[in-house]
Protein backbone atom coordinates (compact mmCIF):
# COMPACT_ATOMS: atom_id res chain seq x y z
CA UNK A 1 0.00 0.00 0.00
CA UNK A 2 1.02 3.46 -0.57
CA UNK A 3 2.34 5.37 2.46
CA UNK A 4 2.42 8.57 0.54
CA UNK A 5 1.98 11.07 3.48
CA UNK A 6 1.30 14.68 3.62
CA UNK A 7 1.45 16.49 7.22
CA UNK A 8 -0.69 20.12 6.77
CA UNK A 9 -0.22 22.90 9.23
CA UNK A 10 -1.89 26.37 9.01
CA UNK A 11 -0.12 28.65 10.15
CA UNK A 12 -0.65 32.82 10.34
CA UNK A 13 1.88 35.53 12.30
CA UNK A 14 3.68 32.48 13.67
CA UNK A 15 7.21 34.26 12.82
CA UNK A 16 8.01 33.16 16.26
CA UNK A 17 7.69 29.65 16.41
CA UNK A 18 7.47 28.54 12.45
CA UNK A 19 11.23 28.06 12.49
CA UNK A 20 10.99 25.27 15.41
CA UNK A 21 7.75 23.64 13.93
CA UNK A 22 9.67 22.94 10.76
CA UNK A 23 12.15 21.63 12.14
CA UNK A 24 10.20 19.59 14.52
CA UNK A 25 8.00 18.20 11.67
CA UNK A 26 10.32 17.71 8.92
CA UNK A 27 12.24 14.68 10.68
CA UNK A 28 8.90 13.10 10.73
CA UNK A 29 8.34 13.11 6.99
CA UNK A 30 11.77 11.89 6.24
CA UNK A 31 11.22 8.94 8.83
CA UNK A 32 7.79 7.95 7.87
CA UNK A 33 6.94 8.95 4.59
CA UNK A 34 7.82 7.91 1.02
CA UNK A 35 9.49 9.96 -1.99
CA UNK A 36 6.32 11.41 -2.98
CA UNK A 37 5.30 12.54 0.97
CA UNK A 38 5.47 16.18 1.83
CA UNK A 39 5.03 19.08 4.85
CA UNK A 40 3.49 21.88 3.37
CA UNK A 41 2.82 24.69 5.60
CA UNK A 42 0.22 27.36 4.38
CA UNK A 43 0.85 30.52 5.01
CA UNK A 44 -2.80 32.44 5.50
CA UNK A 45 -1.45 35.90 4.56
CA UNK A 46 0.59 36.61 7.60
CA UNK A 47 1.55 40.33 8.21
CA UNK A 48 5.02 38.78 9.83
CA UNK A 49 7.68 37.25 8.65
CA UNK A 50 6.36 34.01 8.66
CA UNK A 51 6.45 32.97 4.94
CA UNK A 52 9.77 34.50 4.51
CA UNK A 53 11.32 32.02 7.13
CA UNK A 54 9.27 29.36 5.64
CA UNK A 55 10.85 29.78 2.09
CA UNK A 56 14.27 30.06 3.95
CA UNK A 57 14.02 27.07 5.40
CA UNK A 58 12.74 25.34 2.29
CA UNK A 59 16.04 25.91 0.70
CA UNK A 60 17.31 23.22 2.39
CA UNK A 61 14.68 20.91 2.73
CA UNK A 62 13.33 19.33 -0.85
CA UNK A 63 10.39 17.30 1.17
CA UNK A 64 9.17 20.48 2.31
CA UNK A 65 6.59 23.38 0.39
CA UNK A 66 5.90 26.64 1.44
CA UNK A 67 2.63 28.10 0.36
CA UNK A 68 1.22 31.23 0.53
CA UNK A 69 -2.49 32.61 0.28
CA UNK A 70 -4.66 35.61 1.24
CA UNK A 71 -6.06 35.71 4.50
CA UNK A 72 -9.14 33.44 4.92
CA UNK A 73 -9.16 32.42 8.32
CA UNK A 74 -7.89 29.08 10.58
CA UNK A 75 -10.75 26.83 9.41
CA UNK A 76 -11.12 27.48 5.25
CA UNK A 77 -7.32 27.04 5.52
CA UNK A 78 -7.42 24.08 7.17
CA UNK A 79 -10.06 22.60 4.51
CA UNK A 80 -7.88 23.75 1.57
CA UNK A 81 -4.67 22.14 2.77
CA UNK A 82 -7.08 19.04 3.19
CA UNK A 83 -8.17 19.29 -0.06
CA UNK A 84 -4.60 20.11 -1.54
CA UNK A 85 -3.18 16.77 -0.05
CA UNK A 86 -6.32 15.10 -1.30
CA UNK A 87 -5.27 16.38 -5.22
CA UNK A 88 -1.55 16.07 -4.94
CA UNK A 89 -1.65 12.34 -4.24
CA UNK A 90 -1.97 11.74 -0.09
CA UNK A 91 -2.91 8.82 1.26
CA UNK A 92 -2.45 9.78 4.34
CA UNK A 93 -2.98 13.28 6.06
CA UNK A 94 -1.80 14.30 9.10
CA UNK A 95 -2.89 17.69 10.62
CA UNK A 96 -1.70 20.01 13.81
CA UNK A 97 -0.95 23.36 14.43
CA UNK A 98 1.86 26.08 13.89
CA UNK A 99 2.14 26.85 17.69
CA UNK A 100 4.58 24.32 18.86
CA UNK A 101 1.22 23.24 21.28
CA UNK A 102 1.84 19.34 20.01
CA UNK A 103 4.93 17.30 19.78
CA UNK A 104 6.23 15.06 17.37
CA UNK A 105 7.14 12.39 19.02
CA UNK A 106 3.21 11.25 19.94
CA UNK A 107 2.94 10.57 15.91
CA UNK A 108 4.59 7.36 15.51
CA UNK A 109 1.86 5.58 17.28
CA UNK A 110 -0.65 7.25 14.85
CA UNK A 111 1.46 5.91 12.25
CA UNK A 112 1.59 2.43 13.52
CA UNK A 113 -2.26 2.15 13.21
CA UNK A 114 -3.00 4.13 10.47
CA UNK A 115 -4.25 1.07 8.45
CA UNK A 116 -6.74 -0.15 10.96
CA UNK A 117 -9.03 3.62 10.80
CA UNK A 118 -10.37 5.88 9.00
CA UNK A 119 -9.15 8.87 11.32
CA UNK A 120 -6.89 8.57 14.56
CA UNK A 121 -7.31 11.84 16.79
CA UNK A 122 -5.66 13.03 19.91
CA UNK A 123 -6.97 13.33 22.98
CA UNK A 124 -5.81 15.94 25.21
CA UNK A 125 -6.72 14.49 28.58
CA UNK A 126 -3.96 16.56 30.13
CA UNK A 127 -3.58 20.05 28.43
CA UNK A 128 -1.80 22.83 29.53
CA UNK A 129 -3.40 25.47 27.86
CA UNK A 130 -5.41 27.02 30.06
CA UNK A 131 -8.84 26.70 32.34
CA UNK A 132 -10.89 28.39 29.84
CA UNK A 133 -10.29 26.33 26.77
CA UNK A 134 -11.17 23.56 28.84
CA UNK A 135 -14.33 25.03 29.92
CA UNK A 136 -14.92 25.40 26.47
CA UNK A 137 -13.87 22.37 25.25
CA UNK A 138 -16.39 20.54 27.63
CA UNK A 139 -19.41 22.75 26.78
CA UNK A 140 -18.58 21.54 23.33
CA UNK A 141 -19.23 18.16 24.10
CA UNK A 142 -22.60 18.61 25.47
CA UNK A 143 -23.51 20.86 22.23
CA UNK A 144 -22.61 17.96 19.75
CA UNK A 145 -24.21 15.21 21.73
CA UNK A 146 -27.49 17.33 21.69
CA UNK A 147 -27.35 18.73 18.71
CA UNK A 148 -25.86 15.74 16.69
CA UNK A 149 -26.36 12.91 18.50
CA UNK A 150 -22.63 12.09 18.94
CA UNK A 151 -20.13 11.54 21.77
CA UNK A 152 -16.96 12.48 20.83
CA UNK A 153 -14.10 12.28 23.56
CA UNK A 154 -12.16 15.47 21.91
CA UNK A 155 -13.43 16.72 18.29
CA UNK A 156 -11.70 19.70 17.50
CA UNK A 157 -7.91 18.46 18.30
CA UNK A 158 -5.43 19.57 15.75
CA UNK A 159 -3.71 16.40 15.85
CA UNK A 160 -5.30 13.92 13.51
CA UNK A 161 -4.35 11.44 11.28
CA UNK A 162 -6.85 10.47 8.43
CA UNK A 163 -7.10 8.09 5.40
CA UNK A 164 -7.40 10.29 2.45
CA UNK A 165 -9.56 8.48 0.51
CA UNK A 166 -12.33 8.33 3.06
CA UNK A 167 -12.17 12.21 3.63
CA UNK A 168 -12.14 12.70 -0.25
CA UNK A 169 -15.59 11.24 0.23
CA UNK A 170 -16.68 13.09 3.09
CA UNK A 171 -14.88 16.72 3.13
CA UNK A 172 -17.51 18.43 0.95
CA UNK A 173 -20.01 18.06 3.33
CA UNK A 174 -18.19 20.58 5.46
CA UNK A 175 -19.05 24.21 3.65
CA UNK A 176 -15.51 25.79 1.90
CA UNK A 177 -15.32 28.60 4.65
CA UNK A 178 -16.84 27.18 7.27
CA UNK A 179 -14.59 28.35 10.68
CA UNK A 180 -14.51 24.68 12.55
CA UNK A 181 -13.97 22.15 9.66
CA UNK A 182 -12.36 19.56 12.36
CA UNK A 183 -14.91 19.87 14.76
CA UNK A 184 -17.22 19.19 11.55
CA UNK A 185 -15.25 16.16 10.33
CA UNK A 186 -15.10 14.83 13.72
CA UNK A 187 -18.97 14.45 13.71
CA UNK A 188 -19.41 13.58 10.04
CA UNK A 189 -17.53 10.52 10.82
CA UNK A 190 -19.23 9.84 13.93
CA UNK A 191 -22.66 10.47 12.25
CA UNK A 192 -21.72 8.03 9.26
CA UNK A 193 -20.01 5.30 11.93
CA UNK A 194 -16.76 5.62 10.38
CA UNK A 195 -14.01 3.69 12.01
CA UNK A 196 -12.11 6.65 14.84
CA UNK A 197 -9.58 5.92 17.02
CA UNK A 198 -8.54 8.26 19.88
CA UNK A 199 -4.92 8.34 21.54
CA UNK A 200 -3.62 9.91 24.53
CA UNK A 201 -1.42 13.06 23.49
CA UNK A 202 0.70 15.35 25.25
CA UNK A 203 -0.64 19.18 24.54
CA UNK A 204 1.43 22.04 25.55
CA UNK A 205 0.58 25.80 26.71
CA UNK A 206 1.80 27.91 23.45
CA UNK A 207 5.63 28.03 22.95
CA UNK A 208 5.99 31.84 21.35
CA UNK A 209 3.68 34.80 19.20
CA UNK A 210 0.60 36.17 19.98
CA UNK A 211 -2.80 33.63 21.04
CA UNK A 212 -5.60 35.89 18.73
CA UNK A 213 -8.63 33.71 20.79
CA UNK A 214 -9.25 35.29 23.95
CA UNK A 215 -12.17 34.48 26.01
CA UNK A 216 -14.58 36.74 24.35
CA UNK A 217 -13.27 35.50 20.81
CA UNK A 218 -14.17 32.08 22.04
CA UNK A 219 -18.28 32.67 23.01
CA UNK A 220 -18.33 35.06 19.90
CA UNK A 221 -17.21 31.81 18.07
CA UNK A 222 -19.01 29.86 20.14
CA UNK A 223 -22.75 31.27 19.58
CA UNK A 224 -21.88 31.21 15.96
CA UNK A 225 -21.15 27.76 15.77
CA UNK A 226 -24.32 27.25 17.54
CA UNK A 227 -26.18 28.53 14.95
CA UNK A 228 -24.09 26.51 12.55
CA UNK A 229 -24.36 23.45 14.14
CA UNK A 230 -28.30 23.54 14.11
CA UNK A 231 -28.41 24.58 10.11
CA UNK A 232 -25.46 21.78 9.36
CA UNK A 233 -27.45 18.76 11.59
CA UNK A 234 -29.99 19.34 9.02
CA UNK A 235 -27.61 18.45 6.03
CA UNK A 236 -25.50 15.50 7.43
Amino acid sequence: MDDTLYIVIPAYNEAENIRQVICDWYPIIEKFGDEKSRLVIFDDGSQDETFSIMLEEAKSRSLFEPITKSNSGHGATVLNAYKYAINHGAKFIFQTDSDGQTIPSDFEKFWRIRKSFDMIIGNRSERQDGFDRKIVSWILKIVLRIIFGVKIVDPNTPFRLMNAETLKKYINKSPSDYNLPNILVSVIYFKYKLSVKFLPITFKSRVGGVNFINLRRIFAIGFQALKDFRNLSKTI
